[in-house]
């Protein structure tokens, strides 16, 4: 009887790791099933579709080292939209001087910055003017109904109809390219100017 015991013992024995490993497997899918479900991240209050913040009836400066105005933006109302990190600004209008002193002022019924001003658009009724100082025939002004800017690369387009006045010469188009570095301006569509004869 111990024999008998002993080979049914031994029989069993050769089955058992495989015996154990579908216990296994079988537990671990029961866990797998039965797991609580991952909790979904809430959403970042600051990703936010809505403003974060809004300023009315607003003037911001900026200042160099030196203490000397860079730059000044005002508006009726602005909002920053954290997800996109956006400024929108109603009733804008910019004020800055560059280092040679050249005055920038532009106005638009609406203006969206990024977050370091480094791409604008202005919409509607939207104007952008260059002073140079002493200087009444360096005066450079845009208008139309879209302007869309990029500051440090100095360059402007719009694929709306634009007029350019420089100096006292005049110029329209349907749309506008604009590099102030190269001093190339590209009016296409219906071009039409006026030049004075400055004697």
């Amino acid at each position: 009887m111990k024999k008998s015991l002993q080979r049914v013992w031994e029989q069993v024995s050769i089955y058992l790791p495989v015996l154990l490993m579908a216990l296994l497997a079988a537990a671990t899918w029961w866990l797998v099933r039965n797991a609580p479900k991952p909790l979904v991240a809430s959403a970042d209050p600051t990703m936010s579709a809505e403003p974060d913040y809004t300023l009315q009836d607003f003037s911001v400066l900026q200042f160099d080292a030196a203490g000397r105005m860079q730059s000044e933006i005002l508006g009726d109302m602005a909002r920053h939209y954290p997800a996109t990190d956006v400024l929108e600004v109603d009733e804008v209008r910019t004020r800055s001087v560059g280092l040679d002193n050249v005055v920038t002022t532009t106005s638009a019924h609406r203006g969206i910055s990024n977050s370091d001003a480094s791409e604008v658009q202005l919409w509607g009724n939207a104007k952008v003017q260059r002073t140079t100082p002493n200087n009444a025939a360096g005066l450079m002004r845009l208008e139309g109904e879209f302007l869309h800017a990029w500051t440090n690369e100095e360059r402007v387009q719009s694929h709306l109809p634009v007029v350019l006045t420089r100096g006292n010469n005049r110029f329209s188009g349907d749309s506008l390219k604009y590099d102030n570095l190269s001093q190339v301006i590209q009016l296409q569509g219906r071009v039409k100017g006026v030049i004075q004869n400055n004697k």
